[in-house]
């Protein structure tokens, strides 16, 4: 660690934005693969800084084990048990009772919930490709504009996709930060659904009125959901339940009951978050599985085919894990956090701008994430914050990764083709919703960071 110490610090500052644009201009210019590009740049920040090799592959290697060991079993777990809740009708049942409990008046408002709670164990795609047609459905009864159901819909899909674990988001956001996850769970649901309300049913009824989105030709009626092959509403929300329940149980009880007591040493190994999973998972097997028609044969091609889109998500993960151990090992977090510092600049507000600015340049919320917790967390002392508020950078983070969704993001694209819109009326409707997001769950939690 000597070398670190004599380090030119101006040499750091440049090595750094030159590292970081090349890690851009490789994604966006040349298309190269996020994960290539991030390890290539974060290599190249250690080497123009004058990291002697072996410092540089210490980083690499401890920036993805360390990563690794706090998320890979819990995406592979998530994936599966949202597999499991998709294949068995779980999702439809939390839409198709929620509206119906609701009414169509305020079946937007059913729509936004469902969303939020859907996108938890399921990635975003695949819930709004599950959920879509009942806002078609409702639009065409209701003789409304598409955009009156869906937003709310996309909005309650985008907070869960972002703000609450066991999403991989704030999980690997939390992972780098070292905060626990049931803090990160009510924070993110605190933020997240305040921000669900404005960028969903609000803003969904503005855009309603305003533009008129008639319903995809190609949609036929939707009025097939079969009440006898869905799984029950409450088995539903008490099997999603589980894993966040045990979390947050884990969380209280270390804060109100000694380290020995009986209760604590208990939820202090139900609320580990692998295990909190399994047995969700487990659960999800025996209840919305076997007993839903599925066999064990079935059962295990549904869950490996869930894990294919895992590997991608981790090792873009990993990779952000060493960009974060080479800003760190370098000596750059000490430099970044001595600017924080003279700046007077709330970390939370730190952690909100990285996030953004990755975000509109490269698009994809994954890797707005790594980049933002892999910077915030390299700087000095962030461990002895307090996890209410690195809970709230983690919220801070999520929202940054969510705003200005435009052409080079995925999700702009699936949007404008699912929906049926034109590119300039999907960035006046969705793109403004997702920054109504960002920008509401990053204002909720820079307000209770105050009082961290």
């Amino acid at each position: 660690m000597a070398e670190m110490a004599t380090l030119d610090p101006v040499r750091l500052i440049f090595a750094a934005i030159v590292g970081l644009i090349l890690l851009l201009v490789l994604i966006i210019k040349f298309k190269v693969h996020a994960m290539v590009s991030i390890l290539i740049g974060a290599i190249a920040i250690g080497l123009i800084a004058g990291m002697p090799a072996s410092e540089i592959v210490n980083a690499v290697n401890d920036g993805i084990g360390n990563t690794l060991e706090g998320i890979a079993l819990l995406i592979g777990l998530g994936s599966m048990f949202g597999a499991i809740l998709e294949a068995s009708g779980g999702a439809q049942t939390l839409a198709v009772t929620m509206v119906r409990k609701f009414g169509d008046q305020k079946a937007a408002w059913a729509l936004g919930i469902t969303g939020l709670i859907v996108a938890m164990p399921v990635f975003f795609d695949a819930g709004l490709i599950i959920l879509i047609p009942l806002a078609f459905s409702l639009a065409k009864r209701t003789q409304r504009s598409t955009l009156y159901y869906a937003i709310p819909l996309l909005a309650g899909l985008a907070v869960g996709h972002a703000f609450i674990p066991p999403t991989p988001g704030p999980i690997l956001v939390a992972s780098m930060l070292g905060v626990d996850l049931g803090w990160v769970i009510l924070i993110g649901t605190f933020c997240g659904t305040i921000a669900m309300i404005v960028a969903g049913p609000i803003w969904g009824s503005i855009c309603g009125k305003k533009y008129m989105v008639p319903v995809p030709e190609r949609i036929s009626s939707q009025e097939d959901f079969d009440d006898a092959k869905l799984p029950p509403f409450g088995t539903i929300v008490a099997i999603i339940m589980i894993p966040l329940l045990f979390i947050i149980c884990d969380s209280v009880c270390g804060v109100i009951l000694p380290e020995e007591h009986m209760i604590a040493v208990l939820f202090s190994f139900l609320g580990e978050p692998f295990v909190a999973m399994l047995i969700a998972t487990v659960v999800a097997m025996l209840v919305l599985g076997l007993k839903h028609g599925y066999n064990m044969e079935q059962l295990e091609n549904i869950m490996t085919k869930s894990l294919e889109p895992t590997g991608l998500i981790m090792l873009v993960t990993a990779c952000g894990g060493v960009l974060r151990y080479v800003l760190q090992y370098s000596g750059l977090g000490d430099l970044i956090g001595s600017a924080v510092s003279s700046m007077s600049l709330p970390l939370v507000v730190l952690a909100f701008l990285v996030a953004v600015l990755v975000r509109i340049s490269v698009g994809s919320a994954t890797v707005a994430m790594t980049m933002a917790a892999g910077i915030v967390s390299a700087i000095p002392g962030i461990s002895e914050l307090s996890p209410l508020y690195l809970a709230c950078v983690t919220a801070a983070v999520a929202g940054g990764s969510t705003v200005l969704s435009h052409f080079n993001d995925s999700g702009f694209w699936l949007v404008k083709s699912l929906v049926g819109l034109d590119e300039k009326t999907t960035l006046t409707t969705w793109t403004v919703m997702e920054t109504l997001v960002g920008v509401t769950g990053f204002l909720v939690a820079l307000v209770i960071s105050f009082f961290a």
